[in-house]
């Protein structure tokens, strides 16, 4: 057993994951944002990218209760999820995004989720760049996916791009905000982009121009 390993089965949170049935660490994440910023609330339309193994999505359905509807996209399969949509696929190819139009019924997210990551290189310049780059793909999402005052939320791995972007989120919610949760891990540099009351009348030009 290697020392990372070792390291992190010990964890408070990895350990409490396995105790009441979360399929990831991340679900803390997510729980403590929603704690704070009360980003999800019941009967809402919620959008997971990057879902895999599907932690979110398990706080996300259990929020929205029986009259929401989360839908759960990763390149990687994920296991069914009671209550959750699960798309296998790139959400930044134009099928994918049909795939979750169709789902949606001529609706709208209220919420748009991101935890999607980069395979970490060790690399802090190009962790970072490839993170943003992710984040730029998520946010591009809005411009097809998201209602009025919706909200969104990516994970970022901070770096010297990290206000730039923030800047880009501003330009199309009302109100932004960056946290991270205590469920990250001490060593780890991520950062959570929180943007709510989403500006239909404005487009994200970043990713896709």
């Amino acid at each position: 057993m290697t020392r990372w390993y070792s390291e992190k089965k010990h964890e408070h949170y990895y350990k409490e994951a396995k105790k009441v049935g979360y399929r990831a660490r991340s679900a803390f994440k997510l729980i403590q944002l929603q704690k704070k910023f009360n980003i999800i609330k019941k009967g809402d339309v919620v959008i997971d990218l990057g879902a895999a193994p599907g932690g979110w999505s398990q706080i996300a359905t259990k929020t929205t209760g029986d009259t929401g509807l989360v839908i759960s996209i990763d390149l990687l399969p994920i296991k069914p999820i009671e209550n959750v949509r699960i798309i296998q696929g790139d959400v930044t190819k134009t099928e994918t995004i049909e795939k979750i139009k169709q789902l949606l019924e001529d609706k709208k997210a209220d919420v748009i989720l991101s935890d999607m990551s980069p395979d970490i290189s060790g690399n802090y310049s190009v962790d970072h760049a490839r993170s943003l780059y992710l984040c730029e793909q998520a946010l591009d999402t809005t411009n097809y996916l998201l209602k009025t005052n919706g909200t969104f939320i990516c994970k970022l791995f901070e770096g010297e791009d990290t206000k730039e972007f923030i800047n880009k989120v501003k330009q199309i919610f009302n109100a932004v905000k960056q946290y991270s949760p205590k469920a990250s891990r001490k060593s780890s540099s991520e950062t959570y982009i929180i943007g709510k009351s989403f500006k239909t009348d404005k487009k994200y030009r970043g990713a896709n121009p």
